[in-house]
């Protein structure tokens, strides 16, 4: 098998993956911060963040994968004394919870899962470190500063030259203006404030607690060591977050933090920013109550490219919310589903196969393309079709039992690569028919009998794009499946 090749952020070019070391692949991920639901944005990051560790396995490489718990900061003090409860048993709730969406999701577990708040004496002994290297300075109220202008790196990640630093350039909100030197250096300690109630922990600065950036430094320190292979995480993060932990870091140690960065773009909801307010925020809880599986979810969040945003269809025209891409997922599920069962049972195997298992295929057969296409910069739209021509190729009449496992072997190989779960055979037909579909084609009548062709036309091809296929009848229409 080829290589794996993935965009490095830093270069701003697409390199090879390979280990440091020559035999074990170490990274890191920037995890959530644990104050509420992760919503379909945050996981479309995890989902992506899962697909390149399990393309990274399957391609012959030991991979060791570190996801921090940010379990101390503004929102998750703030939420949990607005609940009246301690800041860890605020946190361990909405932990669990992330959890088990991740479970629902089919994310592999990391390796190691610290949080900030375990690491705490870490970030106390990273900031004394970076005080005596003349790179941070403690103010008169017990809070301690990083000073950018000591770190001549700062902003190569993010093309931003120190000369174009200005007030907020740093990423410090009214939450971190506290006696700075600089407009533009950045919290590394926070001395206490009546707001934070009992979170609070001692230091040689006095009462306090760390700023958000040093914890991903200094867990990055703690598991991976002072440089380690590759680091992830959301587009936003590259400045100021990514940007910090490297001044950080490298302050410290004097080495090259990562190796490579790995950043995803944005998920769209209807084309705008995911939020409560604007009534678009969706948690992978709301969808399964309106009927949809984290399978098709995890389909969805995987079939645009990671570096370009993704737009998450929710409503129609109407303001109705129709969700065309899970009922498309959906329908794909079922098609590559009927694929595996009749590739299965000429091989005469049962349809048990998980990631493990995966590792042992040497040869994906028709399906090989489709990993080539992982293996490529994780282009996980250009594997899917790879996916379904392969399936067209496919006769399985003609294949005898050697050849039917081989080609069955190769197709799960490749869904173990994007971690997609198949629907049980008793769904494989196609079920009820959705209530939204249902909703589009009465809607779709009305317009006919209205003589509004042109509505009726966009609601048949809406449907059609959703994986239904619509048939006109004497009594009115009928619905199936695509084929």
């Amino acid at each position: 098998m080829s290589a794996l090749r993935l965009f490095d952020t830093m270069s701003r070019e697409i390199r090879g993956i390979s280990p440091r070391d020559g035999k074990l692949f170490r990274f890191y991920c920037c995890g959530p911060t644990v104050y509420g639901p992760a919503h379909i944005g945050n996981f479309r990051t995890f989902v992506l963040q899962d697909v390149f560790r399990r393309a990274l396995e399957l391609s012959g490489l030991a991979a060791f994968h570190v996801r921090n718990l940010t379990d101390v900061d503004d929102k998750t003090i703030r939420d949990s004394r607005r609940e009246g409860k301690t800041l860890t048993d605020f946190t361990d709730f909405w932990r669990d919870r992330f959890h088990e969406d991740c479970d629902q999701l089919n994310l592999l577990r990391p390796h190691v899962e610290p949080s900030a708040v375990e690491h705490i004496p870490h970030q106390i002994a990273m900031i004394e470190e970076l005080v005596s290297k003349g790179h941070a300075y403690a103010s008169g109220d017990g809070s301690v500063y990083y000073k950018i202008s000591s770190f001549e790196g700062y902003g190569r990640l993010s093309n931003l030259d120190q000369r174009e630093l200005k007030e907020g350039a740093s990423g410090v909100t009214s939450a971190d203006e506290y006696d700075k030197d600089s407009a533009s250096d950045f919290v590394l300690w926070k001395g206490r404030r009546e707001e934070d109630g009992d979170n609070f922990w001692e230091s040689p600065w006095g009462q306090g607690r760390p700023g958000w950036h040093l914890e991903c430094s200094a867990m990055c320190r703690e598991y991976l060591g002072d440089a380690f292979d590759l680091h992830s995480g959301g587009v936003d993060l590259v400045f100021p977050h990514h940007e910090n932990e490297i001044a950080q870091s490298e302050a410290c140690t004097g080495h090259t933090m990562a190796d490579h960065w790995f950043h995803l773009t944005h998920l769209l909801v209807d084309g705008g920013k995911m939020s409560k307010s604007a009534g678009n925020f969706y948690t992978l809880s709301q969808l399964l109550e309106k009927g949809f599986s984290p399978a098709e979810l995890r389909y969805v969040l995987i079939s645009a490219n990671y570096r370009q945003p993704m737009n998450f269809v929710a409503k129609d025209n109407s303001g109705a919310e129709t969700f065309p891409a899970l009922l498309g997922a959906r329908q794909a599920l079922q098609k590559i589903r009927r694929v595996e069962r009749i590739l299965a049972e000429s091989a005469g195997v049962e349809s048990v196969f998980d990631f493990e298992s995966a590792k042992s295929v040497e040869d994906a057969g028709v399906f090989a393309g489709a990993f080539s296409a992982l293996q490529n910069d994780l282009n996980t739209p250009e594997c899917l079709g790879r996916i379904f021509t392969a399936m067209k190729t496919l006769k399985p009449a003609e294949l005898d039992a050697a050849a039917a496992l081989r080609e069955w072997r190769g197709l799960r190989f490749v869904l173990e690569g994007l971690g997609i779960e198949l629907p049980l055979e008793e769904d494989a037909t196609g079920g009820d028919i959705p209530e939204a579909i249902q909703k589009m084609a009465e809607e779709r009548l009305a317009a006919k009998q209205s003589k509004d062709w042109a509505e009726a036309d966009r609601l048949r091809d809406e449907i059609g794009e959703a994986g239904w296929e619509l048939k006109d009848t004497k009594e009115g229409y009928e619905l199936c499946p695509k084929s």
